[in-house]
């Protein structure tokens, strides 16, 4: 068997042709000299490194937006030997956010806020020769700034945004949802947001789908938004299946789900036990939402309705603050797929469960929960042991990542 260095030009062109994942393309080319001058490096593109859009035609209560980048990682061990020693270490799932040249910021993978504080012993450069990184998908956001030319913590109205280039100079065209529920688009050189009045009922989230624009409202229509021309045109995907209380888009395998959340409101701990003035007065203090069940669909695109899904099979759903992404129980290192990770107001649980923020609201506050699809159970995080690992705290194996640097991988945290 000849060896790896010595493969043949047009075999490396096809083995580099079939890699997508811009990671998977990069690891390709450092295996050694002959590899990587046998393959030019992929294009990727990159936000401006301080992109701000204008508020006009979307808010009067902000100087403008800034808009950010992340993405979504699977980090795996591959010095750990076989699938059964595996077994044990699941893999960890996490959030970089790129907004300055060379420093990446470490998010928790379902939400805005960091992981904080991390262990004091945790590696600023990883080496990546010895980990497997798969890229599970890209998120926007957009950071409210005010008129003292501070970006806030909170994004637009915490909706999705959903991205598309349209040119390889860097054009774009983004799609979001007002505080109204009505689509908001924004094209990149423009001083002005587009509002799309068609809204038979408030949009719940939006998703770039195989190139193109889609969105769901309340009822579960769910509609392709054709960015082409001016003014965009709306076209129907999907008639509404009701039922639920908000619709989440995701892409899985080519195939296009939609998961319905069912939520109940429940007295908070602590609450007054009757029902008077001060309570009237103060009942939105007093109640909270409660994630309950979820229902999964997918997508028959010739019929335009949505089919209920009773089996992921292998698969598992994370719906996150501002993105939503799905993965196999494998790729994970666990046990089985068949379930959903969401970010919930209901659960309060250690932060040795999801990982704090600088405030502590993911260890006192929202927090991860889990719905078991074929039991139908849920429960939060904290319950569910070898399923916490891929959040929090990092695997130990991480720590000897942390090395001398061999190759020309690498990522360098800000902590």
């Amino acid at each position: 068997m000849a060896e790896w260095s010595q493969l043949p030009p047009e075999l490396l062109d096809q083995i580099a042709k079939s890699l997508q994942a811009p990671f998977d393309h990069l690891r390709f080319r450092s295996v050694c000299s002959a590899w990587r001058s046998s393959v030019t490096p992929k294009p990727r593109r990159f936000l401006p490194g301080y992109l701000i859009l204008p508020n006009d035609g979307i808010s009067d209560t902000t100087f403008g937006f800034h808009l950010s980048k992340r993405s979504i990682l699977i980090l795996q061990s591959t010095r750990l030997g076989n699938q059964a020693e595996r077994s044990p270490h699941p893999a960890w799932v996490i959030k970089i956010e790129e907004d300055l040249p060379d420093r990446k910021s470490l998010l928790n993978p379902l939400s805005r806020h960091r992981f904080s504080p991390l262990p004091s012993d945790f590696p600023r450069v990883l080496d990546l020769s010895g980990i497997r990184v798969c890229e599970l998908g890209q998120e926007y956001v957009l950071h409210s700034i005010n008129y003292k030319h501070m970006i806030g913590d909170d994004n637009l109205y915490m909706e999705k945004v959903a991205l598309k280039w349209v040119s390889i100079d860097g054009d774009f065209v983004l799609l979001t949802i007002h505080v109204s529920g009505k689509l908001a688009l924004f094209r990149s050189g423009n001083k002005r947001w587009t509002t799309i009045n068609d809204m038979p009922s408030p949009y719940d989230d939006v998703i770039l789908f195989k190139g193109e624009f889609l969105a769901v409202d309340n009822t579960g229509r769910t509609v392709n938004v054709d960015v082409t021309g001016s003014p965009p045109v709306l076209s129907l995907v999907a008639n509404p299946v009701f039922g639920g209380d908000k619709k989440y888009l995701v892409e899985c395998e080519g195939q296009l789900l939609m998961v319905d959340m069912y939520l109940s409101i429940d007295a908070t701990e602590g609450g007054p036990l009757g029902f008077g003035e001060d309570f009237l007065e103060h009942l939105a203090v007093y109640m909270s939402e409660r994630t309950v069940r979820f229902k999964v669909y997918k997508l028959d695109e010739e019929m335009l309705t949505w089919v209920v899904v009773r089996n992921l099979g292998d698969k598992v759903l994370f719906l996150g603050d501002h993105s939503t992404f799905a993965a196999s129980a494998s790729d994970l290192s666990l046990p089985k797929g068949n379930y959903i990770f969401f970010v919930d107001n209901f659960f309060y649980v250690s932060s040795e469960y999801s990982g704090g923020d600088e405030d502590g609201e993911m260890g006192g506050g929202r927090d991860i929960g889990v719905f078991d699809l074929e039991s139908c159970c849920i429960g939060p995080l904290g319950n569910y042991p070898h399923y916490s690992k891929i959040f929090w705290p990092p695997p130990h194996w991480i720590f000897s990542c942390g090395l001398g640097v061999r190759m020309f991988i690498c990522v360098v945290f800000k902590l």
